[in-house]
């Protein structure tokens, strides 16, 4: 499992940023690849880099309906430097440690990135207009991965949270494992939407009444549900799981949160269609159990504890490094 911060201080995966990055943005504000922007142990980035990087933040905050204010560019600014250089002093230290990473798995990735796009030709034209070569790519995935093994061996491997912790986090913060009340229920649809006529509307609510009927009559609604319902559901008998209130639309769960197990609701009708609910079990609103949570609490604790651990690693990096900065 790999912390925030460990995920913070690698690139940004090139597929992610082809993915959401105009290729014009990179290549807006081109600059000089020898106008350095740090230098960390006589390696130097450029400012290229930390243009790309900058430009990736903001158009991802666009993208999210964000703008940046003014007056919080600086910090963003200086974070993206020392982001940077983290990830510098990662890669000299997977280097001293002869972290050697699989070409395979190098190659897998590449070919992944390259199926996002609708040809290689396509792929090339973006290449083209960031200024990268395929052999940049392959490099920047290469230093992901070494970083990601040097972050496993040296912090995660070694973080253990103990049961004993994880239970008391449960029992200091109960509100956090809150419970609503949730329903396991199972529904046949036949679909009519806005553009149904009033014949089809018609026809299909003499449809649900047939099977209304046969459920009457005793046969299985799973098995209904499969030979009738129109929904994705059908081909797992109508299951929709457990849901809570507000996962479903109110009609539907009026019906089925008013229904006692093993009941059977009369013709609902929703936006969807006509359904027919079957809740097979019923929830109250309690507290998680420790035993259901305690796996995934131990690993969101042991989460946590990566990333501290790993902010400390990098600190004890910078301590015995060079570093120059030119913001």
């Amino acid at each position: 499992m790999y912390s925030k911060i460990a995920k913070r201080v690698m690139p940004v995966t090139m597929s992610i940023v082809f993915m959401l990055v105009p290729f014009w943005l990179w290549a807006e504000e081109k600059q000089d690849s020898n106008d350095k922007i740090a230098v960390v142990n006589g390696v130097e980035i450029s400012n290229e880099a930390y243009q790309r990087e900058l430009n990736f933040y903001l158009e991802q905050a666009s993208q999210q309906g964000r703008q940046i204010p003014d007056f919080m560019l600086p910090k963003l600014k200086n974070d993206i430097l020392d982001n940077l250089i983290d990830r510098e002093l990662l890669y000299q230290e997977c280097q001293k440690m002869k972290i050697a990473v699989d070409s395979n798995a190098v190659a897998d990735q590449l070919a992944s990135i390259k199926q996002r796009f609708q040809s290689q030709a396509e792929f090339e034209i973006a290449l083209k207009q960031l200024e990268l070569s395929e052999t940049d790519i392959r490099s920047q995935i290469t230093r992901d991965m070494a970083i990601r093994e040097l972050i496993d061996k040296q912090v995660a491997q070694k973080v253990v949270v103990t049961d004993e912790e994880s239970k008391t986090y449960y029992d200091t913060n109960p509100e956090l494992f809150k419970q609503p009340e949730q329903v396991k229920a199972r529904h046949i649809l036949v679909k009519v939407d806005g553009k149904s006529s009033e014949t089809e509307k018609i026809e299909a609510r003499e449809e649900i009444k047939k099977i209304q009927q046969k459920l009457q009559n005793g046969e299985d609604f799973a098995s209904l549900a499969k030979e009738f319902s129109q929904g994705p559901s059908s081909v797992n008998g109508g299951d929709l799981g457990f849901f809570r209130r507000g996962q479903m639309v109110k009609p539907f769960e009026d019906a089925a949160f008013a229904l006692k197990p093993n009941e059977i609701s009369d013709i609902v009708e929703t936006q969807f269609g006509y359904h027919l609910i079957k809740v097979e079990e019923k929830k109250p609103e309690g507290i998680i159990a420790y035993t259901e949570i305690k796996d995934r609490l131990n690993q969101h604790l042991k989460g946590k504890k990566v990333d501290t651990q790993t902010k400390e690693y990098i600190n004890r990096l910078k301590k015995d490094a060079k570093i120059e900065k030119y913001l």
